[in-house]
């Protein structure tokens, strides 16, 4: 039987809340165990693994007695910080018995919506990963201003795949994979083997929330699939509680569903504005400037925005939607959202003669603007 893919150098695996819960509440220590087995062979056979492990909140669901996911934020974090000290030694008792030691990183959003951070995080992975370690990484969720600002986790996973240039992302969950129906619902529900173009995938017609245990669901893993596609990675979605799945995976065996990946990697930067930043607000266009952008990569002139929409000001992430709805772009916008409105519609020597040289800017810089496939 033909591999989907060749042995990855580096991969990135994610293991969901509800994966990693047994039927007492607490930590299910064989699923730990098993999954760190499997981590101990892939190092053996030539793939360094980062992990990104859910399993605080549901550990510290346990410890706390709780039989039910929290719905406010104050005791999810208690959970969170209550459960991530048992959840870390699992991991290295197992770890530690095959000669190996974990690391252990906490990240929250702010560490990849600032550039600083984002690469100070990148160059501590990498070097934790030259040093033979396997960084185990949560979303800081004791500090998140925010509930589970990441989707279970899915979104981080892409973004520290892209940020290191993973070869693979797996995402280990409590289902086998992508359906074309809803499996609960439907007896008749196919699991989809490969998905060759993600963007043709429709986000909007693809849900469900995941167990009560965790936050994410298939929308999140899908998005998920597609930052790591663009990224030129391979990604796969597969059932962790099936026997050995991760080492299947990793060699290529047709287990869950198999995102293709992007022929040629979008750079880093680009990514990083793309799916990392925290978009705050919408530029919308004509006709006649999404082409442009579509077709030519060009940069966003005021002379194509019809509206605005949100809040924002010089430097922040924008969409860009063209007059059917559709986000054409992510973008860096070099105006406030008063200016951007004032300048809709005139040209960019017009805008310079009525207001000043300052105005003569592009909207958005074709250096800082992300074009998003259909």
């Amino acid at each position: 039987m033909t591999a989907r893919f060749t042995r990855p150098a580096l991969a990135v695996v994610k293991i969901g809340s509800s994966s990693l819960r047994g039927p007492d509440g607490r930590l299910d220590r064989e699923q730990v165990r098993s999954l760190s087995e499997q981590i101990v062979a892939a190092r053996t056979l030539g793939t360094r693994i980062v992990l990104v492990s859910s399993g605080a909140v549901a550990a510290g669901m346990g410890l706390l007695g709780l039989d039910r996911r929290p719905t406010d934020l104050p005791t999810l974090q208690a959970c969170a910080a209550a459960g991530q000290g048992e959840l870390i030694h699992e991991y290295q008792q197992h770890l530690v018995g095959h000669h190996l030691n974990a690391a252990q990183i906490l990240l929250s959003q702010d560490d990849f919506v600032r550039r600083g951070h984002y690469l100070n995080a990148r160059t501590t992975l990498r070097r934790l990963l030259e040093l033979g370690l396997v960084p185990i990484i949560n979303e800081n969720d004791a500090v998140a201003t925010e509930e589970l600002s990441y989707g279970d986790n899915d979104h981080l996973a892409a973004l520290v795949a892209s940020m290191l240039e993973a070869d693979l992302l797996v995402l280990l969950s409590d289902v086998d994979g992508l359906y074309d129906g809803d499996p609960r619902a439907d007896a008749d529900a196919r699991l989809i083997d490969t998905v060759s173009d993600i963007h043709q995938l429709d986000l909007a017609t693809i849900g469900g929330t995941g167990s009560y245990v965790g936050s994410g669901g298939m929308r999140t893993k899908v998005g998920a699939a597609r930052v790591a596609a663009a990224s030129a990675a391979d990604v796969v979605i597969a059932n962790a509680r099936q026997e050995d799945v991760l080492t299947d995976v990793l060699a290529g065996a047709p287990l869950g569903t198999w995102f293709v990946p992007h022929p040629r990697r979008l750079e880093a930067r680009r990514l990083w504005i793309g799916f990392a930043l925290t978009v705050h607000g919408r530029i919308h266009v004509d006709a006649g400037a999404a082409e442009a952008l579509r077709a030519r990569g060009t940069s966003l002139l005021s002379v194509g925005v019809t509206g605005v929409e949100g809040t924002f000001t010089e430097g922040d992430a924008v969409e860009v939607v063209d007059p059917d709805g559709a986000v054409v772009a992510r973008g860096l916008v070099r105006y406030h959202a008063d200016d951007v409105t004032r300048l809709a519609g005139r040209s960019t020597a017009d805008a310079g003669r009525e207001f000043g040289s300052a105005y003569r800017r592009e909207v958005i810089h074709r250096d800082d603007l992300v074009v998003l496939p259909n």
